[in-house]
C-alpha cells in the first residue's frame, strides 16, 4: 500500500498537464477579482452623476461649460 502511495504521488509529481488548468483557474479568479474591483469603484461616480442629473433634470439647473 505504501509502494503505491508513493508510485503515485512520484507519478502526480512529474505529470504537468494539470498545471495548465491551474494557471487558467488562477488567472480567471484574478480577472473576476479585478473586474469586479474597477465596477464597483466606478458604480459609485456613476451612481452621483446619474443622482447630478436628477437634481438638474427637476430644478433649473445652470449649465457647466
Amino acid at each position: 500500500m505504501t509502494n503505491f502511495l508513493k508510485n503515485t504521488f512520484a507519478r502526480f509529481a512529474k505529470d504537468e498537464k494539470g498545471v495548465t488548468l491551474v494557471e487558467y483557474g488562477i488567472a480567471l479568479i484574478l480577472a473576476v477579482t479585478v473586474g469586479t474591483a474597477a465596477l464597483t469603484t466606478l458604480a459609485g461616480g456613476v451612481s452621483e452623476r446619474m443622482g447630478d442629473a436628477n437634481t438638474c433634470l427637476r430644478t433649473a439647473c445652470p449649465t457647466t461649460p
